[in-house]
């Protein structure tokens, strides 16, 4: 007796709509979101981008220039990284007491009531100081962090080992144009415009806002000219005037978000500017 043969037929196709292709799989699953969990970030809004003057600061500020180096007791120009370590990069005894004062002044401020950082760059009379404001304010040395380079005294080029006196000059050009280098030398000293020192303090500006959050953070420069050109960028000064915020040795400012002015227009021509601080 023969067995009947079982015929299979083939399987009927899938219709496309039912598919279980990843395209679909992904489809199906994106369109089981619900909307309201979608939202959408304004990269403006992002605590990673820092931009000047800001629209707010979420930390608290203190500038302070170190005291007097045994360089600059000598009356000598010394901007050279090389020597940023050296010993004659150091406070002076003039330099010392003006940092001491500044220890003192921020303890009067309160700079340190609730802790802070110290961010110094490895200048030797800038880390010098802030081991003096952390033993003055009883901060523990864990909290000062050195800075290698966005902090660097500004490059001055060929005015390296000239007189003091002859910042007048820098200053000078710097009142024409926040481009203007100072004229380049062979002996590895950088010539920095104000727009180069814009670029490296606007870079540290972003690590801290980013780094911490509703922190006392105490900014300790080898010179002036970081601190000026960065507090011009703070309140929307222009670059260019950046010397009418000049900071003696051992100078403390407090860098408060709800004293920052609105940029008024100077009534003169020279520095007229429509987009502050960055005026070309």
């Amino acid at each position: 007796m023969r067995t009947p043969s079982l015929t299979l037929s083939p399987p009927k196709p899938v219709p496309p709509s039912l598919s279980l292709t990843r395209r679909n799989l992904l489809l199906t699953m994106s369109l089981s979101i619900p909307c309201a969990h979608l939202s959408v970030t304004s990269p403006s809004h992002s605590r990673g981008l820092f931009r000047m003057p800001p629209p707010r600061l979420v930390n608290r500020y203190f500038l302070v220039r170190s005291g007097e180096s045994t360089f600059e007791r000598a009356g000598v120009i010394r901007t050279n990284p090389v020597s940023k370590t050296s010993v004659d990069s150091g406070l002076s005894v003039d330099g010392l007491r003006q940092t001491a004062r500044a220890a003192l002044e921020l303890k009067r401020l309160g700079a340190c009531e609730d802790d802070c950082w110290i961010w110094p760059s490895i200048t030797q009379r800038s880390y010098q100081a802030a081991e003096i404001i952390a033993s003055v304010n009883e901060v523990n040395h864990i909290r000062i962090v050195p800075e290698y380079s966005f902090l660097d005294a500004r490059g001055l080029g060929s005015f390296e080992g000239r007189g003091l006196a002859t910042l007048s000059e820098v200053y000078a050009s710097d009142e024409i144009s926040a481009d203007i280098k100072p004229p380049a030398i062979n002996d590895g000293t950088p010539n920095e415009s104000v727009a180069d020192v814009f670029v490296r303090v606007t870079q540290l500006m972003s690590i801290l806002e980013t780094q911490y959050f509703g922190d006392t953070v105490i900014i300790v420069s080898p010179d002036s000219d970081n601190l000026s050109i960065l507090q011009a960028g703070l309140i929307g000064l222009d670059l260019r005037r950046h010397s009418s915020l000049y900071f003696s040795p051992g100078e403390v400012r407090l860098v408060d978000p709800a004293s920052i002015p609105e940029y008024k227009q100077p009534a003169s021509a020279v520095f007229r500017c429509v987009n502050p601080p960055s005026c070309k």
